[in-house]
Parts: structure tokens; sequence; C-alpha cells
């Protein structure tokens, strides 16, 4: 994982924002060998978080991956409101935040089915190994399909220690 998605982490950590890590990046937690380009989140997104996430952000000029022209980031209490997922590019990295996981959930949901770890002396909570293989298998695209193979057998010689 390069430095830049690491610096992204660690903002959000140090912003006090409510996340946990899903997707590819927890997967390389675990022991996963493919190469991630961006940040997975599943966050909550009650205005509270939302705004704290702005805050993380600021001067990484956060922008709306998904929109045209590029929207920047511009929350207030009212606009959290209607947001479900956002996509965002920033100066150091692709950010990904969902409300709730295939397979796992809604944000709650998949905090129950996280573990703290520590990243670079930051705690964060990722998505435990057997709900990441789950999460995999429900969305099977190509490059999941890939990943539950490498997970399985990481969960396999886990088993034998």
């Amino acid at each position: 994982m390069t430095a830049d998605l690491l610096d992204l982490l660690e903002r959000l950590s140090a912003a006090g924002v409510e996340f946990v890590i899903i997707g590819g990046f927890a997967g390389i937690v675990h022991g996963c060998t493919y190469v991630t380009e961006d940040i997975d989140i599943c966050c909550d997104f009650s205005a509270a978080n939302l705004l704290a996430l702005q805050k993380a952000l600021a001067g990484s000029h956060p922008v709306h991956r998904m929109t045209p022209h590029r929207k920047p980031l511009l929350l207030t209490e009212k606009t959290c409101r209607q947001f479900e997922n956002l996509y965002l590019d920033t100066d150091i990295g692709q950010l990904d935040c969902v409300g709730s996981v295939e397979g796992v959930g809604d944000y709650q949901q998949v905090k129950q089915a996280s573990e703290i770890v520590e990243v670079e002396d930051t705690r964060m909570r990722i998505l435990k190994l057997d709900w990441l293989i789950k999460s995999k298998k429900a969305t099977d695209r190509p490059r999941d399909r890939q990943a539950v193979l490498q997970l399985e057998a990481i969960k396999k010689l886990r088993r034998k220690k």
C-alpha cells in the first residue's frame, strides 16, 4: 500500500471518523498479495460522522468521483442526509465510503463483524476474515473471486496453526 493511502487512513482515525476497512486493503491486512489503488470503508452516514470525514480530508481537495464535473465535497448537516455512499478522489488517493456491505449488512452489522488491528501505529477496524470472504462471495465480481481464493487459503493456514 502506498504511503498516501496510509495517510488517508491515519487522517480518518485521527479525526474520530467511525469506519471499518473493507475491500482490498482489508484483504491485504489479512495477508492477501494483491495490490489496491484505493481505500474502501463502510462508515456511519450520520451527519456528525460525515462532517468529521470532511474535516479529515480538508486540504486534500476531495471531489465526488462519480459526478459530472467532479464536484468538490462540500457537506453540511442538511446535505449529509442525501448520501448513502460517497466515492471520492483526493490528492492522497481514492476513498470509497459505503453505508452497507453485501453479505454483511449496514454499518452497525459491519462494525460487529470487524476487529481492531494496528497498522503503522494506528488502531483501525477491519472486517474479520470470515466476513470479508462472505462479502467478496456476495459481490461475486471476477477480482473478488480471485480474492476469495487467497482469503480461503489464508483461513486454512491459520486453522493449521
